[in-house]
């Protein structure tokens, strides 16, 4: 089969409905070539043994996705050292002040002050009365305080942020002119806000870091500055992105709120059920073989791109048994929704006490919590790395 002739990939950008071919896929061909929005090719990988397989071997290398000349995804819109974030994390012993950062126990007060912000969100909602857009007025002022919480710098910063977010995160086939421009520019607000000598979040550690004689020669503030500014996007994005697709499922299906109100101790579950059945991600997790590997019933040569399709192994029938029911009840849930391996999401503890609080004030304070547009009228955003649709307005 020519390039030309191989499945476009990716699949279609609607978050509420599972791509078909996800399904054909995973049942037919769980590891085959795609052509990706570059015009490059690339092996997809579907169903759940096969994507864990790729996401734990190291030969599978997510820093190598920035090299020159590889095949790619999609083109870079950031720059090459930023995909490594992590590993320039390790490199300098940087670690540690970011692990602290992202734990929810290193933050005594985080779970209430969170549950301050979401329902003085849902005051400013319910005051104004419905219908009321979700995404602008409740999903991403609440998941962007957070992070500017965890780095440090003031919250009433978070919409020039997420301004950048919309722009660092396009996916394009080709580069452009103002990505480059775009992370400039708000890399340079992290250096300044690091220059103001902070004392509070990850900026505030760094700060003490900077000033240490072990590693003020090694650690730059450019370094400081990447780390901190890829936390912020990679974060409050991925939270905000998941809210909303929660907020779809509990209003589409209104039994799935009323078992939150009624049993809010399940909620725990509930949020990792979501995190398994939602499909945010939207493209898929890239990873270049660093070696000849054999990935099921095919040989992966060394310097090829492997694409990992989230919501096809989170849709596994062999792992999840009827895995297109929501199901708070669900036995075992090993979903991968944060990864696996190395590049396991290092804030998935957070992440789920960020959802938890979210979620439970919603149910609480919308009953009645419903799409105010028929969902087919959704407008999910092209071009993007997340599913993401562009509003959601709710009644209640």
């Amino acid at each position: 089969m020519t390039l030309a002739e191989l499945p476009a990939f990716p699949l279609s950008r609607r978050g509420d409905v599972l791509p078909p071919e996800a399904e054909e896929l995973r049942a037919e061909r769980p590891i085959t070539k795609v052509r990706t929005m570059t015009g490059d090719e690339a092996w997809l990988v579907s169903n759940y043994a096969l994507a864990k397989q790729v996401l734990e071997d190291q030969r599978f290398s997510l820093k190598d996705t920035a090299n020159p000349g590889v095949p790619r995804q999609y083109a870079l819109t950031i720059p090459p050292e930023v995909v490594n974030n992590m590993g320039n994390i390790n490199s300098a012993g940087l670690r540690n002040a970011v692990m602290k950062t992202l734990s929810p126990r290193a933050d005594r007060e985080l779970a209430g002050w969170l549950e301050v912000q979401a329902h003085r969100l849902l005051d400013r909602i319910t005051e104004q009365g419905g219908p009321a857009e979700l995404r602008d007025a409740f999903t991403e002022p609440y998941s962007a305080a957070l992070h500017c919480r965890l780095l440090g710098i003031p919250t009433d910063d978070w919409r020039r942020l997420m301004a950048g977010i919309d722009v660092a995160f396009l996916t394009s086939p080709r580069p452009f002119e103002g990505s480059s421009p775009n992370w400039y520019k708000d890399l340079g607000y992290m250096v300044d806000r690091l220059n103001d000598d902070p004392t509070e979040g990850l900026l505030g550690r760094f700060a003490e870091l900077r000033r240490s004689p072990e590693l003020s020669d090694r650690v730059g503030d450019e370094l400081l500055a990447t780390v901190a500014l890829s936390l912020f996007g990679a974060g409050a994005v991925s939270t905000s992105s998941f809210l909303l697709h929660a907020i779809i499922m509990l209003a589409r299906q209104p039994e799935l709120a009323e078992r939150l109100r009624a049993e809010p101790a399940v909620i725990g579950r509930a949020v990792d059920e979501m995190l398994r059945v939602n499909l945010s991600i939207g493209d898929a997790l890239p990873r270049i073989a660093l070696a000849d590997v054999r990935v099921g019933e095919q040989l992966v040569r060394a310097g090829e791109l492997v694409l990992v399709l989230v919501e096809g192994a989170n849709h596994d029938p062999e792992v999840f048994p009827h895995p297109e029911r929501i199901d708070f009840d669900r036995p075992s849930n090993p979903h991968l929704a944060f990864g696996a391996g190395q590049h396991f999401c290092p804030a998935s503890a957070l992440g789920r006490t960020h959802a938890e609080i979210a979620l439970t004030a919603l149910v609480e304070r919308l009953p009645g919590l419903r799409l105010a547009i028929p969902v087919e009228q959704l407008a999910w955003r092209p071009g993007f790395i997340k599913r993401l649709p562009e509003r959601l307005p709710v009644l209640w």
